[in-house]
């Protein structure tokens, strides 16, 4: 996962298809993205699909959102949350 390296903030999504609270997140990480711009980079990662990684960051529940910066964890949220709680806590750790 290169792209957690970079020095652009990176927030990852572990979800899975049959989690209910995870069909929730891509209307609110589009309300992030939207706000933020090119400030953040958006991926989503299919934990079922992705063992070795759910297994590397201990996902022990989804969806697990993790914000990642030069390859380090900034911060790490499990559950659903608002698009505003969101974008306050990214700022909260980037800027």
């Amino acid at each position: 996962m290169q792209i957690i390296n970079s020095d652009t903030p990176v927030l990852v999504d572990f979800y899975a298809d049959w989690c209910a609270p995870c069909k929730m997140m891509p209307p609110i990480l589009k309300q992030v993205k939207d706000k933020l711009g090119d400030n953040i980079r958006i991926i989503k990662i299919d934990s079922d699909k992705n063992h070795v990684l759910s297994q590397k960051y201990q996902i022990r529940s989804i969806p697990t959102i993790m914000l990642f910066q030069k390859g380090e964890v900034k911060w790490q949220n499990s559950g659903v949350m608002q698009a505003s709680q969101l974008i306050s806590t990214i700022e909260n750790f980037t800027n």
